[in-house]
């Protein structure tokens, strides 16, 4: 209160008011006394504060005088802070605390739940009740004594002499056994003992329990030939008036059926002209009939496989039932009569593709996720890219297991027929390429590169010069199908997106344009001589994973997606 009446003297000294109060307390100076006059004194008063030399000549009283206003509380008046800091928030005082001290510290709270604090002279942390139980003793004081250890020891067997191997005395060492343990060990040992020939050991603690016996999707890891296959003919006659059935090429349209594929140029298509809404899940692969496509073959998640008229009605003709799990690829022959499925079910089936009947099949006991016929009218054997790395060679008349290559490293995407079907290449999940010579195990070309991504599908050029390849990483790579099988480097299709999906790439008849679909639902096309892209049609609201053209039209072309729904294009 004697503050609030204090008298602060102003720097221009004008003279106190008579009418003051006589109790004057001691004056405060707030700031420094400091004179706007002399422009000596300005200068020193807007000094820099970084500079380090000074412009005028400083008197001896100002070089002496006392520090004033308020200190920093935040900044150190010892040295350099920075060099103060040996953490990373400031500086932390080292407690003057042995390891050893520390370690039977940190011991006696593990194991006991308490330990002395080190910021109060004889104070506990942690269990007190514990530690005034057990009086405070850290674990090395709560070792036993010497008395306690003797008698421990005293219950082990004698370690024997070295001199004997076996028999009563013979050295044991450090293999010795206590006397209680000996006891345990025996009655463990009785208690596992085999029965006699007359003795029945009888479980009496558990109660059997009446549990159904598992279903067979239980044990799926074994192959399944409980399902029989059976096909269902959805047509209104298996034959027409001449007794021919659907697997006659028709010859009252307004195309030659029966000319040579790519015999005329191809095109984009512009318009969707049917829509087929057979199949329940993902569509997996669609394919053509060989030279004519007068039929369309689809294969799909719901484990069944299906043929449409392409022509007339555009009817579904016939479905093939018969796998348990969802198709991964199919294929026909080379002169269509039959095909091939491969499923999740680890069985590949080969049917007639007129009667529906199954004619023979064919397993390893793994996955196969690409199957493709010899392209050659008179060879009867088929190629098969298996989930365990491994590319299988089978005789459809035989039905045995001709050939293995085993050399890739991952699960096998493609298998392309080349040079004249006296070669193949295959890529596989392991980001490689390798080149074989058909019915030789031995790869003749391989290639890895660091920048390679997986491809997952594949379609030849119908030239037989290049192989376009659909990569992992949005893009559509080629290489040559000849002797050096490079990549040409010239030849990338981009534009799409096809990350986290195997996208079918389809190269036309003529050889002029390339075909893929996208995970956003559209369908592109590229120019094969300029890599631009021609047009991107929107085909579905999902994926479109499979992607075909019409071996004998100009612009027709089928796609699937992943709503199992099948669309024809014009």
């Amino acid at each position: 209160m004697a503050l609030l009446g204090a008298v602060y003297d102003s720097s221009d000294e004008e003279p106190q008011n008579e009418s003051t109060p006589s109790t004057v307390a001691s004056a405060l100076i707030a700031a420094p006394d400091v004179s706007t006059d002399d422009p000596m004194r300005l200068q020193m008063m807007l000094a820099t504060p970084t500079d380090t030399s000074l412009t005028y000549n400083v008197s001896y009283d100002d070089l002496i005088r006392p520090s004033q206003g308020p200190a920093n509380p935040f900044q150190s008046t010892e040295g350099n802070a920075l060099k103060r800091k040996n953490v990373l928030t400031g500086h932390a005082e080292e407690a003057i605390v042995s390891d050893a001290t520390f370690t039977t510290n940190h011991r006696t709270f593990q194991s006991l739940g308490y330990t002395k604090d080190p910021s109060a002279n004889g104070g506990y942390i942690g269990d007190i009740a514990k530690a005034q139980s057990l009086g405070g003793k850290d674990v090395v004081q709560m070792r036993p004594s010497k008395e306690a250890s003797v008698a421990f020891r005293a219950k082990r067997q004698k370690k024997g002499d070295a001199s004997i191997v076996d028999g009563e005395g013979a050295y044991l060492g450090p293999w010795a056994r206590y006397h209680d343990q000996q006891a345990y060990e025996d009655e463990e040992a009785l208690a596992g003992e085999e029965l006699a020939s007359d003795e029945e050991y009888i479980e009496e603690a558990i109660v059997p329990a009446n549990m159904p016996p598992p279903s067979h999707a239980g044990t799926d890891y074994q192959v399944d030939n409980t399902n029989t296959e059976t096909t269902e003919f959805h047509g209104d006659s298996e034959y027409d008036y001449q007794g021919r059935t659907y697997m006659h090429v028709p010859q009252d349209l307004d195309v030659d059926l029966r000319k040579e594929v790519g015999a005329q140029k191809n095109y984009y298509p512009k318009k969707l002209i049917h829509t087929w809404k057979s199949h329940t899940k993902a569509i997996t692969s669609l394919r053509f009939f060989p030279s004519s496509g007068h039929l369309l073959l689809s294969s799909s998640a719901d484990s069944h496989a299906k043929l449409y008229d392409v022509y007339h009605s555009r009817a579904l003709l016939r479905t093939y039932s018969g796998h348990t799990k969802a198709i991964t690829d199919s294929t026909f022959s080379p002169s269509g009569d039959q095909f091939l499925s491969a499923s999740y079910d680890r069985q590949m089936k080969l049917w007639d593709t007129e009667s529906g009947k199954c004619i023979s099949r064919f397993s390893t006991g793994k996955i196969p996720h690409v199957i493709r016929f010899h392209p050659d009218p008179s060879s009867t054997e088929f190629l098969a890219g298996m989930s365990d790395k491994k590319i299988i060679q089978f005789d459809t008349r035989s039905g045995q297991l001709t050939q293995e290559y085993d050399h890739h490293l991952g699960p096998v995407n493609t298998i392309t027929f080349v040079d004249e079907n006296r070669r193949f290449i295959t890529t596989s999940d392991d980001k490689s390429l390798r080149a074989w010579e058909f019915n030789i195990p031995v790869p003749i070309k391989f290639i890895a590169e660091p920048y390679m991504y997986s491809m997952v599908r594949a379609s030849p050029h119908p030239n037989g010069k290049y192989v376009a390849f659909q990569s992992l990483d949005n893009q559509i790579v080629v290489y040559a199908s000849t002797d050096r099988f490079r990549q040409n480097r010239k030849k990338c299709f981009r534009g799409h997106n096809n990350a986290g999906h195997a996208i079918d790439v389809s190269v036309s008849p003529d050889g002029g344009m390339v075909m893929s679909g996208d995970s956003g639902g559209y369908v592109c096309f590229w120019d094969w001589k300029t890599c631009k892209m021609y047009n991107k049609i929107l085909a579905n609201d999902g994926p479109v994973v499979c992607a075909q053209w019409h071996p004998q039209e100009s612009s027709k072309v089928a796609t699937g997606g992943l709503d199992g729904v099948i669309k024809y294009w014009d």
